[in-house]
């Protein structure tokens, strides 16, 4: 993985320095040539490659050295840059390319060393002269254990899964189990498997479990022995798969059959075995248990098995220590039930720290040991039971995956991870693999999407389009990542209750530190580490201390300051400032807050210096003023602030035209001028959030916003307006043009007319979102008519108090999903014929009338009235509103808060 890792990266660099306008260094054309010929047949060699006939020993070596000789090139041509840029020990153009040229030999003949592997399709330890000592892999059970484990949690899932088992159609049934490594699944359906009425039920019963590197015919061979006492191994393992697939075939045909395929890995193995599973009518079914949620498409309508609750788990954890859980002793259950919380809700955990707990005597000092280092007793107990369940998930990754897995680990404990932030990370770091059409961000959320697919990485919250928007990792998946990435030397973390400093620390290219270092002596130790770090890619800081000067990390392509360490400038200085980190040349992500400043914090123009600088991400208490030199960053692909004055970009003729083409976000820019000139330098920009206050500077004409279709590529627009006096802005509102391309819209005290929502912003056709928050709508009636927002998933409508009357048809708003009302005061009533919109699931209220909140609850009465189930209403009421009796299974009521 690492090497894989590598090369990616060099291939990242080498192309940045080729596409740049600019570029600080040039490379030989040859070189360029040699090192990209070798790249491309290394890193296809790594995809392709199967290490099926090699000891994992071999392939460590070979994948360790095509990482240190991508390294190596990296080295010499990021010191080179910074030296070119900044200064230092400079070395002459001559001996950079020699010193390069050594480099591309040894990948010359590293190249020379796998194409005789590939060519003689011999073993990697063959040709490497290695000697290799196989391990014994776990073999795979044609029929499940008798015995059933407890089901603790999981009964109303079992009673599930017997109906769908014995009830139902008469045509063949497919029933999916999907969820991660060590949910339950193969407990789930063996206990269902071996339940008497199964057994009755079905003719015929068999259970096959599938390997990730599955055997068609000893699948087959496996389900003949389980439904036909006729024929032995010796004497099926000499018949083809047709011949064992025909065999199979006629022993089903006009028999009622149940066949457990547990632990599938892909579609592929379903795809070659269907074929021999008759859909004779007589009420059959198939059960599969995935990690994969692509393979649970096999089937519909599967179940997706969750973390256990607190009390489950308790219960669980009490099973496995004292059968019942009225046998714990009083003294112990406080902790216990920490123990079973730290679990995170996941069985195989518990059950090993139960049966850890069960062995051992019951005191409390040992529990409270077990409950303080939880995650590294439960993948040391039973032979670490748990971390090779769920190292089979990452070892089935591909390859360009692993990186992105891995890195995880970089993120605290149990924290929730912005989605975007994350996704920025990603590309900065060079995991991600270009793809033809598409941009890097659209590749890294496919990646993450396939990790969620995978049930690794975890769903926390979806934001208003559907997007995923934060998400986490159950902490020993984490621990696979810690593990795994020290083992391959990909990232070093620091880690609570663990002194230990790698003594290979030198050579580390990622570092994180992100928990409270309260250890005095740990910390002198950490700091006096870092100073010795000089090939460190990544610092990514969330801890308490001091930081080492950042002139030990030169070659740093991501980094992340919190407040307490940075300073804008050189008063009072305790930490770093801009003109430390604007020395770090190579930057790519640049993450920095600061709340220690009272005026406007204006920028140096040495930012330029950050030639690759592709993420800036400030986040600090009052307004900064960017330098005119930001218009040269031609790599910036998202700028985000607090509140950013961005300058009016040069003149053409006055100075060197750059477009930013790679711009995709510029967050919360203050005063934005909506001039041609400023919009014609970011043309492909996605994500657009402006904001208008009192000082500003010259006409107001220009900041218009008719310019705003200029944007052709826009995605998503939040435009606010804090003023005193709006009526200043109703020229520039009234003017109001917006590009076709908008799929969320958010205005924050606008003065519109419900008017122009309507015809302006109801005949955008992509507009999945809209906001309007806090706005001075002209008018008490808003009418809709057909034909507009015809895409709209949400409408969201905030403290846009005027609002009395709202006329309008289920046609209206064809696919709205959700509806969120809050602090509409005056409103009316909700139009009953929103109750009608076919895919409505939400209606949401919060600090509403009482005459609208009544209409949402006639509005749900009459959907279930039609048998329409999948309508929930949430409402918010001050505690002591009467309207709370309305509350019933489909109608929640909460407690809102007074403003």
């Amino acid at each position: 993985m690492a090497a894989y890792a590598a090369l990616l990266s060099l291939k990242h660099i080498i192309e940045q320095i080729q596409l740049h306008p600019r570029p600080p260094i040039s490379l030989h054309q040859n070189q360029v040539d040699s090192l990209t010929d070798a790249l491309n047949f290394l890193q296809d060699f790594l995809e392709g490659y199967s290490c099926s006939s090699s000891s994992k020993e071999a392939e460590d070596v070979l994948e360790s050295r095509i990482a240190e000789a991508a390294h190596a090139a990296e080295d010499l041509i990021e010191t080179r840059v910074v030296d070119q840029i900044v200064g230092g020990e400079k070395i002459r153009s001559s001996d950079f390319h020699q010193d390069l040229e050594k480099v591309i030999q040894d990948m010359g003949f590293i190249k020379k060393d796998v194409m005789e592997i590939k060519d003689n399709n011999i073993g990697i330890e063959d040709h490497l002269h290695i000697n290799s000592s196989t391990l014994d892999g776990a073999g795979s059970s044609s029929s499940p254990s008798t015995r059933q484990n407890a089901m603790v949690g999981f009964d109303d899932l079992l009673i599930q899964v017997m109906d769908k088992l014995t009830g139902g159609q008469s045509n063949l049934q497919i029933l999916p189990i999907v969820g991660m490594g060590g949910i339950g699944k193969t407990t789930l359906a063996r206990n269902a498997y071996l339940k008497p009425l199964i057994k009755h039920h079905f003719d015929i019963c068999a259970w096959v479990t599938i390997s990730q590197n599955y055997n068609v015919q000893e699948i087959l061979i496996k389900i003949l022995l389980c439904i036909s006492k006729a024929g032995s191994r010796e004497t099926l393992s000499a018949k083809r798969e047709d011949e064992l697939g025909e065999r199979i075939h006629k022993s089903l045909w006009g028999r009622r059959y149940l066949i457990v395929m547990d632990d599938i890995w892909s579609v592929e193995v379903w795809d070659r075995v269907q074929i021999f599973f008759p859909d004779n009518g007589k009420e059959s079914r198939i059960m599969i248990t995935t990690r994969l949620s692509d393979v649970a498409l096999i089937g519909s309508r599967g179940l997706v098995m969750d973390f256990l609750d607190e009390n489950k788990s308790w219960d669980l954890l009490c099973r496995c220590v004292f059968e019942k859980k009225i046998d714990c002793p009083v003294e112990l259950e406080e902790i216990g039930k920490t123990i079973a919380k730290k679990c995170k809700g996941l069985p195989l955990s518990i059950v090993v720290i139960g049966g850890l707990l069960a062995k051992s005597k019951p005191a409390r000092e040992h529990w409270e040991y077990i409950s303080e280092n939880i995650n590294s007793i439960a993948n040391l107990a039973d032979n670490e039971r748990c971390l090779k369940v769920l190292q089979l998930s990452y070892n089935q990754l591909p390859l360009y995956l692993k990186p992105c897995f891995l890195y995880m680990g970089v993120f605290p404990e149990d924290s929730d991870i912005l989605v975007s932030w994350l996704l920025k990370l990603w590309v900065s770091e060079g995991f991600v693999k270009p793809i033809s059409g598409k941009s890097l961000e659209v590749v890294s959320r496919e990646y993450l999407d396939d990790l969620c697919d995978r049930n690794l990485i975890l769903v926390r919250k979806r934001g208003s389009n559907g997007k995923l928007k934060f998400c986490n990792i159950h902490d020993l998946l984490r621990e696979v990542c810690l593990r795994e990435a020290e083992k391959e030397k990909f990232i070093y973390v620091t880690r609570p209750h663990n002194l230990y400093i790698p003594q290979g620390i030198n050579t580390q290219r990622r570092i994180s530190i992100h928990q409270s270092l309260s250890e005095k002596e740990y910390l002198h130790q950490v700091l006096q580490a870092l100073q010795y770090v000089p090939l460190a890619r990544s610092l990514i800081v969330e801890s308490q201390g001091v930081l080492p000067p950042l002139n030990y990390f030169r070659l740093l392509r991501v980094l992340t300051v919190p407040d307490k360490y940075f300073y804008p400038d050189e008063e009072n200085r305790q930490g770093i400032t801009l003109e430390d980190v604007f020395q770090l040349v190579n930057l790519r992500f640049l993450a920095v807050a600061s709340g220690r400043h009272q005026n406007p914090w204006r920028f140096p123009s040495s930012v330029y210096l950050l030639w690759n600088l592709q993420t800036l991400i400030v986040n600090c208490t009052i307004g900064v003023v960017a330098p005119s030199e930001i218009w040269k960053m031609t790599q910036l692909r998202h700028v985000e602030f607090d509140e950013l004055d961005l300058p009016d970009p040069p003149l053409s003729g006055q100075d060197d035209e750059f477009v930013l083409s790679n711009l995709h976000t510029l967050r919360r820019i203050r005063n934005f001028k909506c001039g041609e000139e400023m919009l014609k330098r970011i043309p492909n920009i996605k994500k657009l959030q402006i904001c208008y206050g009192e000082e500003i500077e010259g006409c107001i004409s220009s900041y218009c916003l008719n310019n705003l279709g200029r944007l052709r590529k826009l995605e998503s627009l939040h435009c606010s307006f804090l003023l005193e006096n709006g009526l200043q802005w109703n020229d520039l509102l009234q003017n109001l043009i917006l590009p076709n391309s908008l799929r969320k819209l958010t205005f924050l005290g606008a003065k519109l007319r419900w008017e122009d929502i309507t015809t302006k912003i109801g005949s955008l056709p992509h507009l999945q979102v809209l906001k309007l928050e806090a706005c001075n709508m002209i008018g008490t009636e808003w009418e809709t008519v057909e034909g507009k927002f015809c895409d709209l998933r949400l409408l969201q409508i905030f403290k846009c108090s005027d609002l009395e009357w709202w006329t309008t048809d289920s046609s209206h708003f064809p696919r709205l999903e959700k509806l969120v009302l809050q602090y509409m005061g005056n409103l009316t009533e909700i139009p009953l014929c929103i109750g009608e919109i076919p895919t409505l699931q939400l209606i949401y209220l919060e600090n509403c009338s009482d005459s609208a909140v009544v209409s949402a609850k006639t509005i749900l009465e009459e959907q279930e009235d039609l048998d329409n189930v999948g309508l929930r209403v949430k409402v918010y009421l001050l505690p002591n509103n009467q309207l709370r009796s309305l509350a019933s299974p489909n109608f929640e009521v909460e407690t809102c808060n007074i403003l």
